[in-house]
C-alpha cells in the first residue's frame, strides 16, 4: 500500500487574495516578520499495492482532478505504508 501526499498551490504569477488577507491579519497581530503568505491545499491518497505505474497514475489524478494546471502547481510524495 502507498500513501500519497499531494500539495497544491497557486502558481507564483497568480494573485492569492486569501494569502494576502492572512498576511494582513498577521501584521495586525504583530507578526511583522512574515513577508508573504500563500494558501494551498493538502490531500492524502491511499493506494493499493497493485497500482501499476503509480507515478503516471498520480500525475493524471493531479492534473485532471486535484489541481487546475492553468493556475495551480502541484507536487506529491509517495511513501510505502504497511496496512493496519
Amino acid at each position: 500500500m502507498y500513501k500519497v501526499k499531494v500539495y497544491v498551490t497557486l502558481k507564483e504569477s497568480v494573485l492569492d487574495p486569501q494569502g494576502t488577507a492572512v498576511k494582513k491579519s498577521l501584521r495586525m497581530m504583530g507578526y511583522d516578520d512574515v513577508n508573504d503568505v500563500r494558501i494551498g491545499k493538502y490531500m492524502e491518497l491511499t493506494i493499493g499495492e497493485t497500482a501499476d505505474q503509480l507515478d503516471a497514475m498520480i500525475e493524471e489524478i493531479c492534473s485532471k482532478l486535484l489541481a487546475n494546471p492553468v493556475i495551480e502547481d502541484y507536487r506529491y510524495e509517495i511513501e510505502e505504508c504497511v496496512p493496519q
